[in-house]
């Protein structure tokens, strides 16, 4: 069996002491979105989270986690979040705002501790699996325990 290369995410969560399952994916350069990952994985899709990077009008930087097959509700997360209005932050800015790459973005681990909500379904969960920060990496983590580390609430967020 072919040993998995440890992310930047599997270092912080071994150093916080935080019990995890990193998989790999086969990358390709076609569009990988969660309901994709899910297949590979054999999951259902509401088991891998996808990391959204927003800017509100009034706190900046917001990070949503949802469910792959669901979708982010901008007006559900705009109050939650303090904010009149949200957008999606522009692509061309998340690498220079998180230090991650489309298809990499991970809660954990980001260049700055900004905001991060966590849709509720998750709570319901006992492991889910989120970017583990690299292209084909994901990591399955308590979402209690991802709340924590990312300092995250459980909200409304998706639909």
């Amino acid at each position: 069996m072919k040993k998995i290369t440890k992310t930047n995410v599997g270092r912080i969560l071994d150093q916080k002491k935080i019990a995890y399952e990193l998989y790999q994916i086969p990358f390709q350069d076609k569009h990988m979105d969660a309901v994709t990952v899910a297949e590979d994985l054999n999951l259902p899709p509401d088991k891998i989270y996808k990391t959204l990077v927003t800017k509100g009008d009034k706190t900046g930087i917001v990070v949503a986690c949802i469910p792959g097959n669901q979708e982010l509700d901008l007006k559900l997360l705009a109050k939650v979040s303090g904010n009149k209005k949200i957008e999606m932050l522009p692509m061309k800015e998340l690498e220079n705002t998180t230090g991650y790459i489309r298809g990499g973005c991970s809660p954990i681990g980001m260049k700055k501790q900004f905001p991060t909500f966590i849709a509720n379904e998750a709570k319901s969960q006992t492991s889910i699996l989120i970017s583990a920060g690299k292209r084909g990496f994901q990591v399955g983590i308590d979402p209690v325990e991802l709340a924590q580390v990312v300092r995250g609430q459980f909200a409304i967020i998706s639909k």
